[in-house]
C-alpha cells in the first residue's frame, strides 16, 4: 500500500489506532532538507508495498511540528512503531535492515485482505498479498464474457461475479502497473459445478485469441479440483516461471461441472511488487541529522 500521510495531529492519532491491537503502524519522521531521511526514503515506500498488511505513515516535522514535538522526535530521520496508538519500538537512523528488522518483528499475522465470503480466510503466504491495486484495471480484457456479468465483477469483493456466454471458455487479459513477482492465484466460485477446471496461464502476452489458445505454449497449465477451492483458495504457480509479471493472460477452457458457462465471484492474484530497489545505495548510511 503506498505510504500515507497526515493531515492533522487529529488525523494521526486515528491513524494510530486503526486496525485494533495486532495492527502494526509504522512512522517516519522525516524532512526535505533531511539528507539521511531521503535517502531511505525509497526503502520505507518499498516496504509499504512487500509488507501490506502494515501501515506507512510518513510525517513531515517541519509541517507537523506539533506531532513531532508530542512524539519526543529530535532527530531525523526517526522510526516509531505503534499498535492500538501504544508505542512499541523506535530507532533513529537511516538503517534500512534495522528498519526492515523492526518490521518483521512486530508485522503480526499476515491476514488474507481480499475480503472475499465462502473461501475460508486463511493467511497469505509471508512477504506476498493481494495485488489488486497493482491492476491496470481500464486495460483488462475477457473474451466471450457476458455483458452484464463481466470481469470487473471479479475484480471485487462483493456478489456480483463473471460469467462466460456462448460456452464455458473465457480469455482473461489482466496487465499490472509495475512488475510484479505472481506467487499464487485466488479464485472464489459463485458455485463449485460453474468453477473453473482447466486454466492455462500465459505471462506477459499482449493478446491472445480462442483460435490460437491451442497453438500458443503457455507458461503453466493447472487443472482444478472441488478440493482446490477449499480453505483459504489459494492456488500456488510455479514461482520460478512469474518472477517478473508485468501482465497475465487466464484461458479458461471448462468447468467441473461441465456446465454451459463458467461463474467466477472473485480473481485476486497472489504477490509483490518487483524489487527494483538499489541497495547499495542504503547499506552503512546511518547518520542522524
Amino acid at each position: 500500500m503506498p505510504v500515507r500521510g497526515i493531515t492533522s495531529q487529529a488525523d494521526y492519532q486515528n491513524i494510530l489506532s486503526e486496525g485494533g491491537p495486532a495492527k502494526l503502524v509504522v512512522v517516519d519522521f522525516t524532512a526535505a532538507w533531511c539528507g539521511p531521511c531521503q535517502t531511505i526514503k525509497p526503502f520505507f515506500e518499498k516496504l509499504s508495498n512487500q509488507y501490506r498488511h502494515v501501515t506507512f505513515v510518513k510525517v513531515d516535522v517541519d509541517e507537523f511540528q506539533e506531532v513531532a514535538s508530542v512524539a519526543g522526535v529530535s532527530a531525523m530521520p526517526t522510526f516509531q512503531f505503534f499498535k492500538a496508538s501504544k508505542k512499541i519500538a523506535e530507532f533513529k537512523g537511516a538503517n534500512p535492515s534495522q528498519l526492515e528488522a523492526l518490521v518483521k518483528q512486530h508485522q503480526g499475522p499476515v491476514e488474507d485482505s481480499t475480503g472475499a465470503g465462502g473461501s475460508g480466510s486463511g493467511s497469505l503466504v509471508a512477504g506476498h498479498s493481494d495485488m489488486s491495486d497493482q491492476i491496470t484495471l481500464n486495460q483488462v480484457d475477457c473474451l466471450n464474457q457476458q455483458t452484464a456479468n463481466h470481469i470487473r465483477n471479479a475484480l471485487k469483493a462483493d456478489d456480483t461475479f463473471l460469467e462466460s456466454d456462448v460456452d464455458e471458455q473465457l480469455i482473461i487479459s489482466v496487465p499490472f502497473n509495475q512488475s510484479i513477482k505472481l506467487h499464487s492465484l485466488k479464485i472464489v466460485p459463485k458455485d463449485v459445478a460453474h468453477a473453473p477446471k482447466t486454466i492455462k496461464l500465459y505471462v506477459n502476452k499482449l493478446s491472445l485469441g480462442f483460435d490460437e489458445a491451442d497453438s500458443v505454449e503457455e507458461t503453466q497449465t493447472i487443472t482444478l479440483s472441488e478440493k482446490d477451492y477449499e480453505g483459504n483458495g489459494l492456488i500456488p504457480l510455479r514461482f520460478v516461471k512469474f518472477q517478473n509479471v508485468t501482465s497475465v493472460i487466464l484461458f479458461i477452457e471448462d468447468n467441473l461441472g461441465d456446465e454451459e458457462t463458467t461463474q467466477i465471484k472473485q480473481l485476486v492474484f497472489i504477490g509483490s511488487p518487483l524489487d527494483s530497489t538499489d541497495m547499495s545505495a542504503l547499506k552503512k548510511v546511518e547518520h542522524d541529522h
